[in-house]
Order: structure tokens, then sequence, then C-alpha cells
């Protein structure tokens, strides 16, 4: 791919560069062991993308170069500097001399290319590589059962996952010394024993892995990368699956445990009901012995009475009597109470001996504390969402109370309840203001016309409110003869021209009524 769709597809799906160079440094341990034989080793890294692994081997010490097909991802990887070049991977390498690096790496290429391409990828590494160089070949896992049947082709240009057994066969039939399977970007989690699932079974493989094959060397040099190679890295499927098993079989066997242990508690509390049985039928045998016990008490008792019965044996009938109802009184005093008391005791231990009865009253108490539980949560779940409909009725009054449109209009609030109180006739069958109203009414043309600026405001509106202002000049003129008396002298007359005509007229009327009035005072 020429354009950069394969550089936005990579940084969706792969991960960041962060991300991408923090897993690589799990191959930091080899290129260590391998710089400790070869101080100036270099490398080459094919299909080197954005030149994360570039740079940890830069890190590490070691001169290295990329060669990728990708331009958006060429163009990442100048942006950090790197040493990069469009270049076809296996034509980069028959470039190479015999023996000249020290590193041939691939990561995430061979599933990109024919199996033909990767094993003459394969061949011509082991020849450019120096004695104990390293081959190191990453590629997606599909052991990881997820990755392997349905991430993998996530990627259109991906076209066939390759196992770990495949590959690592390739470098050995290629002839390499020795190799490791590396498993990488597993959870760590696993490694720390935690309960396997069947989730995890599917998808907690390591979903990468990779194939690091040695050049053969002098033996000095192998054993220096022993353990490297001997160590085990990451998990799969198979081992997953073991750990899965094992869990599972260790807990169907404390079930079967704790089953066991039901069971044997089951039988114990079986006999020890048959022994209550038991010995509650055994209560009743000697109940019935005391009843027969007291009915041969009382049959000696009456026929010793027949025999007190001869003539020179017989006593008064008063005296009889009182023997009779002594002897039943002590039958009743000491049999009958104790009798009583052991009967409603056994009928008591027999009723709670009943497991069934006793199970069902149980059930039916835990139902009724159950109901009475939920219905009491439920009111107060009711309790609470009153008062919180309360309290935010009560913030919004607040609010509104507080708030400057509520300041702004309240005059206009205060008229409007005036008018609608104070509303009422002016005694000429129309509907007017009442005392009240146009008793405020005057105070504030009072008010007005004693500030200048605003009653020059004032007439001006007025003035094309004819009807208004006729109304407004009454009020004034009604309240000036209210308030002067009959013999004060005659107000300053208005200016006719700023009356309606009809005002001017009435205005001329009162004046003259009055002025008659004045004179018969007068006279």
């Amino acid at each position: 791919m020429t354009n950069h769709f394969y550089r936005a597809f990579e940084d969706r799906y792969r991960g960041s560069r962060e991300v991408i160079k923090q897993r690589l440094y799990k191959y930091v341990p080899f290129l260590q062991a391998l710089r400790s034989h070869c101080p100036d080793a270099s490398a080459i890294d094919l299909g080197c993308g954005r030149g994360e692994w570039l740079e940890v081997l830069g890190e590490q010490g070691l001169s290295a170069r990329g060669v990728d097909l990708d331009q958006g991802m060429l163009a990442a990887a100048r942006e950090r500097g790197l040493e990069v070049s469009e270049q076809d991977a296996l034509a980069a390498l028959a470039g190479l001399p015999d023996q000249s690096v020290a590193v041939v790496s691939a990561f995430h290429l061979v599933e990109h290319i024919p199996f033909d391409t990767v094993r003459a990828l394969v061949a011509e590494a082991l020849r450019v590589l120096v004695p104990g160089g390293l081959l190191i070949l990453e590629t997606p896992n599909p052991e990881n059962i997820v990755v392997g049947s349905s991430d993998f082709y996530t990627d259109p240009s991906h076209l066939r996952p390759i196992p770990p057994n495949l590959l690592a066969f390739v470098a050995e039939h290629a002839g390499y010394a020795r190799h490791a399977v590396v498993r990488l970007q597993e959870d760590p989690n696993l490694h720390e024993g935690a309960r396997i699932d069947l989730l995890t079974v599917l998808s907690g493989a390591s979903p990468d892995y990779s194939i690091v094959a040695q050049k053969n060397a002098d033996a000095g040099l192998l054993a220096s990368f022993e353990q490297l190679f001997l160590a085990v890295y990451g998990v799969d499927t198979k081992s997953l699956a073991l750990r899965y098993e094992s869990q599972a079989a260790q807990q169907h066997a404390e079930i079967h445990h704790a089953l066991a242990a039901l069971s044997e508690r089951i039988s114990l509390d079986r006999a020890s009901t048959a022994a209550e049985h038991q010995l509650v039928s055994q209560n009743l045998v000697d109940l019935g012995n005391a009843h027969a016990g007291l009915a041969a008490t009382l049959a000696q008792t009456i026929a010793r009475l027949d025999q007190l019965e001869a003539p020179h044996q017989l006593p008064d009938q008063q005296s009889l009597a009182a023997r009779i109802e002594r002897l039943e009184q002590h039958a009743d005093s000491s049999q009958s109470l104790d009798l009583a008391a052991r009967i409603d005791k056994l009928e008591r231990h027999a009723a709670e001996s009943q497991p069934s009865e006793l199970a069902a009253c149980l059930a039916e108490l835990d139902r009724v504390r159950a109901q009475l539980q939920q219905t009491t949560s439920e009111l107060e779940a009711r309790l609470a969402q009153e008062k919180q409909l309360s309290a935010m009725h009560a913030q919004q009054i607040t609010a509104l109370l507080q708030s400057r449109s509520w300041r702004i209009t309240a005059p206009l609030r205060l008229l409007g309840t005036l008018a609608r109180q104070v509303r009422g006739n002016d005694g000429e069958g129309s509907t007017g203001l009442s005392a009240t109203a146009k008793t405020l009414a005057r105070r504030g043309v009072q008010a007005v016309m004693r500030r200048p600026r605003l009653k020059r405001v004032a007439l001006a509106l007025l003035a094309h409110m004819p009807s208004v202002r006729t109304r407004l000049r009454g009020l004034l003129h009604r309240q000036d003869a209210l308030h002067h008396p009959v013999n004060a002298p005659p107000a300053e007359p208005l200016p006719i021209g700023e009356v309606a005509p009809r005002v001017a007229r009435i205005y001329r009327e009162l004046k003259q009524a009055q002025q008659a009035r004045n004179d018969r005072c007068a006279s």
C-alpha cells in the first residue's frame, strides 16, 4: 500500500508507538547477550513500519536500518530521524554480503507474504547473519482461538496465520542451531494462578509469538544464550485448557464433598427425629399406664366404700359424703393436675417433632416477614421521594422570589392585585375604580407633578391619550374640591388649551356653579 491507510490502520488496531515499543523490550535480554560478544553489531529490520524496533535497537547500541514498502509507514519513521528506505524485504537481504549483520528481524511481516517467500527469507537471513547472530520473526498467534479465527482477518493484507510449530520447523530446516518460541502480550494475571473460565481458554493465550533463531557459533558464545533459549515464554491454549480442567475437577470435588457432608447431616437429623418420635411414643405409653393406675385406684376405693356399706360398719350419710369428697379431691389434686400437665407437654413435644409442619410454619413466617420488609422499603422509598420533591419545590420557590424578574415585576403585580380588589362602580352605571384606587392614582399623579422632569415626560405621553389625561385631571380637581373649604379662594384656572373641549365645558359649568354657591352663602 502506498497511501497512509495502513499507517492509520496500525494506529487504530495495533496500538500507539509507546505501547508497541514497550512490548518490544521483551527482546532486550537477547540483544544484551549479543552485544557482549559483538560490540559493533548491526541490524536490519524488514517491514520496519513506524520504526519502534529501530529505536529499541539504537538504545541498545546497535547500528540499525529498516526497509518497508508503505510510504505512510516510512514517513512516520523518518519523522523520528530513523534510517529507512523503500525496498522489498527479500531484495534487501539479497543485496547484503555474507555474515554482515548480527540481527535480522521482521515484526508482523511473514503473515503478509506467501509461504515460499517466508522460507526464502529465512534462508537469506541465515546467509547474512554473523556466527551467533539472531533471526527474530514475530507474527499473530493462532493458538489463541479468537485471534486465529477472527482477529487475524481484521487486517485485509493478512494471507493466512502461521502456527508456531510450522515457523519453528522452517528455521530448524534452514539450518539454524537452535530456536525459541517466545509467546507475547498475554494477561499478566494468568501467571499468578488466576481462576480460568471458558472465555479465558478461548481468548487468553498469548495473542502474538515470535521465533528467535540463532545461527551456529562457537560453544562459548552459544553458552551465554543458554538460559534465554531454555526459558518458557507466555501462555498457550493447551496449558490454559489443562488448568481449566484441573480447576473444574477441584471444584467438582469440593461440591461432592459438600453434598456428602449435607447427606450425612440429613441422616443425623433423620436419626434424631426418629429418636424423638420414639421418646414421644414411650411417653404416651407411660401416660396410658398412669391412666390405668388411676382407674385401678378409683376402683379399689369404690370397692372399699361398698364394703363399708354393711350395717355394722356403715357411717352416717354426712360422714360418707365427706369421705367421698375428700377422696375425689385427693385424686384430683394428686394426679389430675400432674396428668394434664404431662399430656399438654407431650402434645407440644409431638407437635414440635413434626418436621414437615415445622418447615411449613417457618416458610410461611419467612414469606410474611419478606412481604413486611418489602412494604416497609416501598414506604420508605415513597417518603424519600416526597421529601425530595418538597425540597425541590422549596428551592424553585426560593429561586423565583430571589430572581431579578420577580423584583422587577413587583409593582405590576401590586397594581394588578389592587385593581382586582378595588374594582367597583363609579355611580353612572359603568365600571371604574373605587375610592381606594382613585386615591392611589391621585397620589401617583401628584408625585409625578411635583417632579418637573417626570412631569414633562408624563405630559408628553398623555398628549397621545386624551381620555386618560381627562380622567386624571378630573381626579385631581375632585380631590381639590374635597380638601379646599367653601370660602377658599378659587384655584388658579387651568389653561383651556391643555384639556379636551368636553372637559373645558364641564370645568366652566362647575366653576359657574361653585361661584353661584359662594354668592348664596355670602348673602
